[in-house]
């Protein structure tokens, strides 16, 4: 097949068009190679993965005339493309809605209004659109709290309450009949994606399948991005002798998926053979704490950089998020080989070989969110 990757010289793409590639695939990415992600441009770590035989489209999904130069022939689009930092979206509010909203409406419209060979689309959401996710109250219901109150907050209670009794709820797994309701402009954008893709090509006979992706990290991920991946961002800091500030009480946890699982998944939705208009989970179903996260990273690089848990808090952050993956793994076959010690292990031993350059990045990153009202 002939496939498009929208943002395919990112983390994601650049790993899914080696595996497109050696399974005979013809690969095109339109990229806008933006210098947030790829710091020292086309020479960046991603952008040099690329297999030779990848056709590269330096191009921006706002512009027509781009999507023009990388449609004809194309049988697969996996629309990847998107602004992703959950803290910048809260002050790059039109930027990120031109991109992740504006682009995808732009390649629907083409879809629905050109000629043209697509037979499939597959769309990156996320975890995002579901804010906070699962939880059970004391009965062991299933509920979806809003998003925390700063007031909370500030007097160190960060767990998300019930509305009802004023205690705690337990984070459950989340599966894709829960509640959306994203906190985060990110989040928004993400929903918008996904309804769109899957509404105007379910109207036009195309299959489609949004992936939630949780928390993707691993070996090649961007050591410069600011404002996205904690694996980065820590990594940094203490292979630079900086300490590492935890945001909340460090308790907070992620779902972290390793990069070879979510393009075995996307693979899966590119190969699968029925129509299909769906949206799946892709994650591990295990949640880890940023205080492990940091924990684990300091053992791996034997470091004694301090690690120190501020109770400062993002607004728009959520508290707990994991995957019910049971979906993904009944129709499309998923199922994750990586546990996360086994995955860190190997993303540090890349690090230390790929050593960051110190950068004042993820500081000024939170002073642009102090400023904004948006750290506390």
């Amino acid at each position: 097949m002939q496939i498009l990757i929208t943002g395919g010289a990112g983390f994601i793409g650049s790993n899914l068009s080696k595996l497109l590639v050696g399974k005979g695939h013809t690969v095109t990415v339109m990229d806008t190679i933006s210098p947030q992600i790829h710091k020292e441009g086309t020479d960046s770590f991603l952008v040099k993965q690329l297999p030779a035989e990848v056709s590269l489209v330096q191009g921006d999904v706002r512009n027509r005339e781009d999507w023009m130069k990388v449609l004809p022939g194309t049988d697969v689009i996996v629309h990847l493309a998107a602004e992703t930092g959950t803290g910048q979206s809260m002050y790059e509010i039109e930027h990120y809605t031109a991109v992740n909203v504006g682009g995808t409406a732009l390649m629907l419209d083409l879809l629905t209004n050109t000629t043209h060979s697509v037979k499939k689309v597959i769309v990156a959401s996320s975890r995002a659109i579901y804010g906070e996710g699962s939880y059970s109250n004391a009965k062991g219901e299933t509920v979806y709290p809003l998003q925390r109150k700063e007031r909370d907050m500030l007097n160190g209670q960060f767990e998300p309450m019930d509305e009802h009794t004023g205690q705690p709820l337990k984070m459950a797994l989340t599966d894709e009949h829960a509640r959306i309701h994203p906190s985060s402009v990110y989040g928004i954008t993400k929903q918008v994606q996904e309804q769109m893709a899957l509404t105007v090509c379910g109207s036009l006979g195309i299959p489609a399948i949004a992936f939630r992706y949780q928390n993707v990290y691993g070996p090649g991920q961007s050591l410069t991005n600011p404002y996205t991946g904690i694996l980065s961002i820590f990594s940094n800091l203490m292979l630079n002798g900086q300490p590492v500030n935890i945001f909340e009480d460090g308790k907070e946890s992620r779902d972290f998926v390793y990069i070879d699982d979510v393009v075995q998944a996307t693979m899966l939705g590119i190969e699968y053979p029925h129509f299909i208009n769906e949206a799946f989970n892709i994650g591990t179903g295990t949640p880890t704490t940023v205080l492990e996260v940091a924990e684990t990273l300091q053992e791996l690089y034997v470091t004694n950089v301090p690690i120190e848990v501020t109770g400062n808090f993002r607004i728009g952050d959520i508290r707990h998020n994991a995957a019910d993956i049971r979906k993904a793994t009944n129709i499309l076959g998923y199922t994750p080989k990586t546990d996360f010690r086994t995955g860190v292990t190997a993303f540090a031993a890349w690090v230390k070989v790929n050593k960051p350059e110190k950068s004042n990045d993820f500081r000024e990153s939170l002073e642009k969110m102090a400023e904004k009202g948006l750290l506390k």
